[in-house]
């Protein structure tokens, strides 16, 4: 008691130092363990990223890495697939402010919209097109696939022409595809997968999309 009271007298306080020197031994080793995995990371080349899953923020994050890109000064293709005549926010700013980035809209809309297979296989195609020469061009550091998964998953594109094209896109390139599912093999090829869970959403409770934020 008169150690505490001791302690107490001259300000100091044995669990608040215990507390901080077991913090600092888990930082020390925590960061021992990133750079140890930051050293083993020596191979240096383009990577292959899917975001996919249920949730909300795909594109969202695709278009984050599109606006890093730019800061670096990168030449940035972009591709998206199911998209309608509305044009959303980050679609107005790369129009308008960033004419630097080439970008390609099927612009057909969802499938329950057109209701038409065989035009839906043809848009598919002609947009694929422009990706296809993009991850052909060694010119282009990021290109972004938005929304491909549909046309997988819908088999409006060969899955094995389209996993080809991203697997022998030139070492330094890197390819973000954004969409729902995709299929096992394009899992298998990207190097990062990420998967956006649906916890919660708004738009269940009854509140309109949001203009700046959903679109």
């Amino acid at each position: 008691m008169s150690e505490q009271l001791h302690d107490s007298e001259q300000g100091t306080d044995p669990q608040g130092d215990h507390k901080a020197e077991r913090h600092k031994k888990a930082m020390q080793k925590q960061k021992a363990k990133v750079d140890a995995s930051i050293a083993a990371a020596s191979t240096e080349r383009g990577v292959a990223v899917l975001l996919t899953g249920n949730g909300k923020g795909k594109s969202s994050s695709a278009f984050g890495m599109v606006l890093r890109a730019l800061g670096y000064g990168q030449k940035v293709g972009v591709v998206q697939f199911i998209k309608g005549a509305q044009l959303s926010g980050e679609e107005l700013y790369l129009k308008n402010q960033c004419p630097q980035v080439e970008l390609h809209q099927m612009g057909t809309g969802f499938t329950w919209n057109t209701q038409d297979r065989s035009a839906d296989i043809a848009a598919a195609e002609a947009t694929w097109q422009h990706a296809s020469r993009m991850l052909a061009d060694p010119g282009y550091d990021l290109v972004v696939l938005d929304e491909l998964t549909y046309m997988l998953g819908y088999q409006y594109l060969d899955e094995a022409r389209v996993l080809q094209a991203i697997a022998q896109r030139p070492s330094e390139q890197s390819v973000i595809v954004t969409g729902r599912g995709g299929g096992t093999a394009l899992q298998e090829l990207m190097d990062t997968v990420s998967e956006v869970k649906d916890l919660k959403h708004a738009f269940k409770a009854g509140i309109k999309a949001r203009q700046g934020v959903d679109y």
